[in-house]
């Protein structure tokens, strides 16, 4: 296996590469910014007669992951992409695809939902598929994106999940940012991978099946909790095939990330790549003024991985839940997950909810610095400063609830 092998891609082509590597099948889609160029990628290379499988280009969202069951359930390894509107026309069909137990892989390049129209990065369309019955992974960066869709396929078709996986990247801070890549080599990739098991395939003439039967009070509770169970069993699984991962390429992924939590007095909880923003904004804020500070990161978004993201955040005074989605009349997602976590635990720290980032806007290092200056004073006074959910960076006296500089 080449371990040494670099190449210069964007998040879009990390998967369209992944995609690649897995002999996939079928990829039906219909493009959507910033994820075009995932499945316009794709659709090269087996134009250039790179790739077996078929490429279907549908008349919508909707059809796309329509086409993605139906080949799913035939038997095939199936895969799209799609960000924000499109991701919002689809939503019936997640839980179709969930419901019937068809592994289908989904890279969602994470986009702000209009009205206003926004082409954007954030999160509104990754919290939409909260209750989809998927199970939600995330990607930091391009490296991230490959290594994420690739074991995605394996995390569907595992014989205890056989679910839909969402493979999350930021749109255009990660989708279109070009960086260095390692990829695995095609024949390892593929072996990795492995060859698609069939399970219940409607092609399979000596074993009839049905798919999305009705069932109503008579079966569909107990059909509820059996595809409950398998997707909080899936924790395990994902933790199996990051292991197995490092293994093979060095690279270790845990269900959660984080950094400068060894001594951390404050906290912050975020998503994508505002991660790698924290890691330098740590650096610097503790070399220059000795705060003692730290991120915390789910990689794993469902099933919400509570007991882990719980033992990070054990010992600190104060925690900044960053959503960069809107909250609509709510405190936000990611505040909604980590106060569950920690609600029966020992644990009692100050809890407040940022909203930022909306439609695209920049979250700098500057700005992460202000944040835990705040946190700072915020567990040396042991109560909140002002609303415990604040708005970072907006412009305008009368919506912006807390002014940090440097945005």
């Amino acid at each position: 296996m080449e371990l040494n092998k670099v190449e210069v891609w964007d998040g879009n082509m990390a998967n369209s590469q992944a995609f690649r590597q897995a002999d996939v099948d079928v990829v039906a889609a219909y493009p959507i910014t910033p994820s075009t160029a995932t499945v316009e990628n794709y659709a090269m290379f087996h134009a250039n007669g790179y790739i077996d499988g078929e490429v279907i280009m549908t008349e919508s969202e909707h059809a796309a992951m329509s086409g993605c069951i139906g080949a799913g359930a035939a038997g095939g390894r199936v895969a799209t992409a799609t960000s924000s509107q499109g991701l919002a026309l689809m939503i019936e069909t997640l839980y179709q695809a969930s419901g019937m137990r068809i592994p289908v892989v989904l890279c969602l390049v994470n986009r702000a939902l209009a009205a206003p129209l926004n082409v954007n990065g954030d999160h509104s369309d990754l919290y939409l598929t909260r209750d989809a019955g998927w199970v939600s992974i995330d990607a930091f960066s391009p490296q991230q994106a490959y290594d994420m869709t690739l074991m995605s396929f394996r995390i569907s078709e595992h014989l205890d999940v056989r679910l839909p996986v969402i493979s999350n990247q930021d749109g255009f801070m990660t989708s279109h940012t070009a960086q260095n890549v390692h990829p695995l080599d095609d024949d390892t990739a593929s072996k990795f991978v492995g060859e698609y098991k069939q399970v219940n395939a409607l092609l399979n003439f000596e074993k009839p099946v049905t798919h999305g039967v009705q069932t109503e009070q008579d079966w569909h509770f107990e059909h509820k909790a059996k595809q409950h169970a398998a997707l909080m069993g899936a924790k395990k699984v994902v933790k199996e095939i990051f292991a197995e991962f490092k293994e093979l390429t060095g690279r270790e992924y845990k269900v959660v990330e984080s950094y400068g939590m060894e001594d951390a007095e404050v906290a912050i909880v975020c998503l994508g790549s505002t991660y790698e923003t924290a890691i330098v904004a740590i650096d610097e804020i503790k070399k220059e003024e000795g705060i003692n500070v730290g991120v915390v990161a789910p990689r794993l978004f469902r099933p919400f991985p509570l007991e882990e993201v719980a033992a990070e955040l054990q010992t600190v005074k104060a925690i900044a839940c960053m959503d960069r989605s809107a909250p609509g009349g709510t405190v936000g997602t990611l505040y909604n997950e980590i106060s569950g976590a920690l609600i029966n635990t020992p644990a009692r720290p100050l809890v407040t909810n940022l909203i930022y980032g909306l439609g695209g806007r920049d979250m700098t290092v500057a700005g992460l610095k202000d944040i835990f200056r705040q946190l700072d004073k915020d567990a040396k006074a042991g109560k909140i400063s002002g609303n415990i959910q604040k708005l970072v960076g907006v412009r305008g006296p009368e919506l912006s609830f807390y002014n940090v500089q440097g945005l």
